[in-house]
This record gives C-alpha cells, structure tokens and sequence, in this order.
C-alpha cells in the first residue's frame, strides 16, 4: 500500500495542497514548470485574467504533451524495426555460432585425419624404404648368383673341352695302344 502525502505548492501566487504519492521533488518540479508557462503568457499579454491565462498555459501544456508523445511514438516505431532485427540478427549469430562451432569440430576432425594419414604415410616410407634396400640386397645376392652361374657355367663349358680332349687323348691312347697290342698279337701268331 502506497503512503500518500500532502505537498503544499504555489502557482501564479495562489497556495494549493496536492495529496499524492509522488515524490515531493517531482510535484514541485511540475508545479514549477506550470507556474513558469502561466508567468510567460501573462509577461506577454497583461491582460489576461488569472483563468484565462491558467487555461492557455494547460492548453500549452497539453500541446507540448501531445507533441511529444507524438514523438515518443514516433521513435517507438523507429526503434521497433532495428529491435525486431535486433532479435533476428541475435538468432542469426547463434545460428552462424552454432555453424562455427560445427565446422570447427569438422576442422578438428579432418585435422586429426590428416595427422593420422602423415603418421601412416610416413609408417609406409620407412617400409618402402625397407623392402626397397631388402630389394636392393636381393638383386645384389641375384647379381653375383649370376656371376657364379655364368663362372660355374663357364667352367663346365671348360671341363667339357677338357674332357673331349681328354677323351680324344684316351682314344688316340687306346688306338695306339689297340694297335700295339694287334702287332703283338700278329706276332704271336
């Protein structure tokens, strides 16, 4: 429950009590504001009466009030648009947020693929790199592999002729050794 108060003010030199539950400061402010606009009308025309110019006075007063709130509404309106897009801007920006923060996770993601796939390819390299010197040391082994063959293969290939001469030897033995042998065996007959 609002105190009412009792505020004694003056306007145009006539004393009222106003009863009200406003602040004291802001009823003598107003009565202050309305004793001035009654004291402007009567400094320019003195021969207004007191309700004459006490009615002016309301009816300026009452115009100020209607052309400001004419105003107010009017800015009202304009701040009506800038406050919906406001709203819609503020959406906006959770959406664009929202979007951020899922790219940033997607980011994340691929970046972590990303050092997964160097690790792998780097896992491969050292492999390549492996087998690449067990290659290597293969063709090497199947080199000299060849050179023996080709060494054994030529020694053969002498050993044959070793043996044809050989054996030409030993039958060109046996044929004279044959015909030695026929001349005993004439002259034994």
């Amino acid at each position: 429950m609002t105190v009412k108060k009792k505020i004694d003010i003056s306007i145009d030199g006539r004393n009222f009590t106003v009863v009200g539950s406003e602040n004291e400061k802001y009823v003598r402010t107003i009565a202050s504001y309305v004793d001035k606009k009654i004291r402007e009308l009567t400094s320019k025309n003195d021969r207004l009466c007191q309700t004459s110019s006490a009615t002016l006075a309301a009816l300026n007063i009452a115009d100020e009030l209607y052309r400001t709130k004419g105003q107010l509404e009017e800015l009202e309106k304009q701040s009506k648009e800038p406050m919906e897009k406001y709203d819609n801007i503020v959406s906006e920006l959770e959406k664009s947020k929202a979007t951020i923060n899922n790219l940033e996770a997607e980011c994340a993601r691929y970046r972590d693929d990303l050092l997964k796939s160097k690790i792998d390819a780097e896992n491969s390299m050292k492999e390549i790199k492996k087998y690449n010197q067990a290659l290597e040391l293969k063709e090497k082994e199947l080199v000299d592999s060849q050179k023996m063959i080709k060494s054994l293969q030529d020694k053969i290939f002498d050993n044959q002729i070793e043996l044809i001469e050989t054996k030409k030897e030993l039958g060109e033995v046996l044929r004279r050794l044959d015909v030695e042998n026929n001349l005993f065996s004439k002259e034994d007959v």
